[in-house]
């Protein structure tokens, strides 16, 4: 059974992550296949429009903490192919259809989508701040939502379907057995109009998101290491083994009130 499956309705394809019973976590294998799909979809002459969806109750739970586990490499070893999808190459649109739980990296796949279509079932998590030394602090500023929505985010707080879909982040809500004839419907629209069009308008609302500036970015860096780096696997060994995590914190506990500065401030 792949991983990974694909389907073809014409011009459209749709991209099932299929590892149902780890809630289509992202081991190593899924993340090739998926950047492989992406590659194959991007250079088609055929296919214009994609879905991606899960299999199962989960969308995708994110990282594979027993892969992390057994690996020792927190969020998974570098691919030897570039994901066009992930790193916004992919010039054609895609339709998140998320049939369930979105965690993690699986929130940024959803997050990665340009237009969404969810269950209510469907329940969302940025989960960064649970296993790295800094949250998601760019989710609620590239998803365009207020100061304390994109915090309550950052601090990895979970968020239902109805609630996104109340504050804009998801475009329509409906029941399982609609999903996909709900994004298909909506492929379908985007195909009806004209190619260069089509192309040009997901291309120039793309560069419209808002993007942390460098010196925020200059100072995630940093903060990512500002900390007792062994909390990142102690964090996914409690999660594997359903237990509370025994954090350190620090080396130093004075670095609480050392915190690196934004640069020019």
């Amino acid at each position: 059974m792949a991983v990974v499956e694909t389907e073809r309705r014409g011009q459209i394809l749709i991209v099932r992550m299929n590892r149902p019973e780890r809630l289509n976590a992202l081991n190593t294998e899924m993340r090739r296949m998926l950047a492989e799909t992406w590659e194959m979809f991007r250079h088609s002459k055929e296919l214009e429009v994609a879905i991606l969806t899960g299999t199962g109750r989960g969308f995708c739970a994110g990282e594979d903490m027993k892969e992390t586990l057994t690996t020792g490499k927190p969020g998974g070893a570098r691919l030897e192919i570039e994901d066009c999808f992930r790193n916004g190459t992919l010039e054609k649109p895609v339709i998140g259809a998320i049939n369930g739980f979105a965690m993690g990296g699986g929130f940024m796949l959803v997050e990665g989508t340009d237009l969404r279509v969810a269950v209510p079932e469907a329940v969302f998590e940025v989960s960064e701040a649970k296993r790295w030394l800094l949250g998601g602090y760019n989710h609620g500023h590239l998803a365009n939502l207020p100061y304390p929505i994109a915090m309550e985010m950052a601090l990895g707080f979970r968020f239902t379907a109805e609630r996104f879909h109340q504050i804009g982040f998801l475009n329509r809500l409906v029941p399982q057995e609609q999903l996909i004839p709900t994004a298909i419907e909506m492929a379908e629209h985007m195909l009806s109009l004209p190619p260069a069009s089509r192309v040009n308008t997901v291309h120039m609302m793309r560069q419209m998101r808002p993007e942390p500036s460098p010196a925020h970015k200059d100072l995630a860096v940093k903060l990512h290491e500002h900390g007792d780096k062994s909390d990142l696997m102690e964090s996914r060994a409690a999660f594997a083994e359903k237990r509370k995590p025994n954090f350190k914190g620090w080396h130093d506990p004075q670095d609480r009130y050392r915190l690196p500065k934004l640069e020019g401030k």
